[in-house]
């Protein structure tokens, strides 16, 4: 089997049970005909992670050629991906969340491999909050970000839909505020 479908399998299962059931990864996948040698679970999950990353990447590019898409729609358009995701029982980013949860220390790979995907979904709010030219992008970016960690971490304990609508519709207002401000209408 490739790592790109032993990447995936580690996915479901790690979306299904959470890191709880990284102490058993092997043995699943072992359950379900797939072996996978010598390599520990731990990088199994890291592996993972960074093909989950990769699959992000795509997802954040194919907006990006978007051109029907005007560039706040862009920096919103995640939240139609997520949603999308979400109904056919994935959820894309959320093991992100949970991967610094379940290894704290700044330094573990794992911890590492989630912090890069974080610092990705950064980079992409903010290029397009300085197109849009917005008072203090760093700030909305931040603001942005936070919202869709809320959400994502949400997603993670609830897996409750309505939770990218309420989301999302936050992530407009602040976009829009931001926007008002740039042409001086807040002041």
């Amino acid at each position: 089997m490739s790592p790109e479908n032993i990447s995936e399998q580690v996915l479901h299962l790690l979306e299904q049970q959470g890191f709880a059931a990284a102490g058993t990864l092997k043995q699943q996948l072992s359950e379900r005909g797939i072996t996978v040698g010598d390599t520990d679970e731990e990088q199994l999950m890291r592996d993972a992670l960074a093909f989950h990353g990769q699959q992000i990447s795509g997802w954040r590019q194919s907006i990006r050629q978007d051109s029907s898409l005007t560039t706040g729609q862009k920096i919103l358009k995640r939240y139609d991906l997520l949603s999308e995701h979400v109904q056919r029982g994935r959820f894309p980013g959320c093991l992100f969340i949970a991967a610094c949860s379940a290894f704290p220390a700044p330094h573990h790979p794992i911890h590492q491999e989630a912090e890069k995907q974080k610092q990705a979904s950064w980079q992409y709010t903010h290029q397009y909050l300085l197109s849009l030219e917005t008072d203090n992008p760093t700030m909305v970016t931040d603001q942005l970000e936070l919202i869709l960690e809320g959400c994502l971490s949400k997603l993670l304990v609830k897996r409750n839909l309505q939770d990218i609508a309420i989301a999302r519709r936050l992530a407009e207002d602040i976009l829009q505020v931001a926007l008002c401000r740039k042409n001086g209408a807040l002041g």
